[in-house]
């Protein structure tokens, strides 16, 4: 069975990944992982198929502070999925449980762990940091650098070290 053209199983596997995931995900997330990186649905019945699920109240949004929108699978969803994932192929089904599985937290870091830096007047370089969820910012750093060399190292090095600063920030500053 072709899930490219096929909405029916396209919104499935919509609602497996979702399921698979166990967070909430951005547009942009979702369409990189079953469209860009992999052709379990193309991209145009992804968005299509995201629209939809949204109206039946399988999937809804919700916005952190910053105004950026995540996608969950709602309890109907859930229900939904556990009565007709037999339809998706099993093969279909295994494949996207190890993509997920050796993923989670790729996709999770490019979601929560925002980085950008920009050149200041003076000629130094402001680095931003965040660590965000969907309820909003859980840390958000700015770093004033000498120059781009040092801007471009901390924000290479950030998706793999934010959570160790996080880590170092709390325990200094909160655990005694």
């Amino acid at each position: 069975m072709d899930v490219a053209n096929n909405s029916k199983l396209s919104k499935l596997v919509l609602l497996f990944v979702f399921d698979k995931m166990e967070i909430p995900l951005t547009e942009e997330t979702i369409l990189d992982m079953c469209s860009s990186q992999n052709a379990w649905i193309s991209y145009m019945l992804c968005k299509e198929d995201m629209a939809e699920l949204l109206e039946s109240g399988f999937i809804i949004i919700s916005s952190n502070k910053s105004g950026e929108k995540y996608y969950s699978i709602t309890t109907e969803g859930r229900m939904c999925l556990n009565y007709f994932f037999v339809n998706i192929p099993s093969s279909l089904r295994e494949e996207i449980s190890n993509y997920i599985k050796a993923n989670r937290l790729s996709f999770r870091r490019k979601q929560e762990y925002f980085r950008d830096y920009s050149r200041n007047d003076d000629g130094s370089y402001t680095v931003l940091l965040k660590i965000l969820d969907p309820a909003g910012s859980k840390l958000e750093l700015k770093l004033n650098v000498a120059n781009r060399a040092s801007a471009q190292d901390i924000y290479k090095k950030w998706e793999n070290k934010a959570s160790e600063v996080y880590g170092a920030l709390y325990d200094i500053l909160i655990d005694d």
